[in-house]
């Protein structure tokens, strides 16, 4: 199949997808705030560059999305049509990039959790941002 846009829109369309302030971490980033947690956003001195840190808990947050990083749910198992060994092999090294990151940062002595774009809809939030406070407020032991 071949792609409904020129390669110069197809160009603009992959500049316009965040790789940080994303619609879902700004989800994640207000509930956590209104709740009394405080973070620091995308430490560059961090392995992954990671969305939320907390500190003085040792805790590290990614919120992911499920296309990009390859979920489970529906977004993360669609392919696109077009150039599908590329994206194959893209979606690999992703993966596999997430994977080698996690394990540094376990290796730093940091505590990782995973939130997908998924589990942010509004009939799911709630209980993730309560999984979520649970997972800081158990590093507080």
């Amino acid at each position: 199949m071949t792609d409904v846009f020129t390669p110069s829109q197809r160009s603009a369309v992959m500049r316009s997808v965040r790789g940080a302030d994303t619609k879902p971490e700004l989800v994640v980033r207000r509930e956590l705030h209104r709740r009394g947690y405080r973070f620091r956003l995308h430490r560059l001195d961090l392995p992954g560059c990671p969305d939320l840190v907390f500190p003085k808990l040792h805790a590290i947050i990614f919120v992911h999305g499920c296309f990009w990083h390859r979920h489970a749910c529906p977004a993360g198992r669609s392919m696109p049509a077009s150039r599908v060994d590329y994206w194959k092999a893209k979606f690999e090294r992703n993966q596999q990039r997430d994977r080698v990151v996690r394990r540094a940062l376990h290796k730093a002595g940091w505590r990782v959790l995973v939130v997908w774009e998924c589990q942010l809809t509004k009939s799911r939030r709630l209980r993730t941002i309560d999984r979520i406070a649970q997972f800081l407020d158990s590093s507080e032991d």
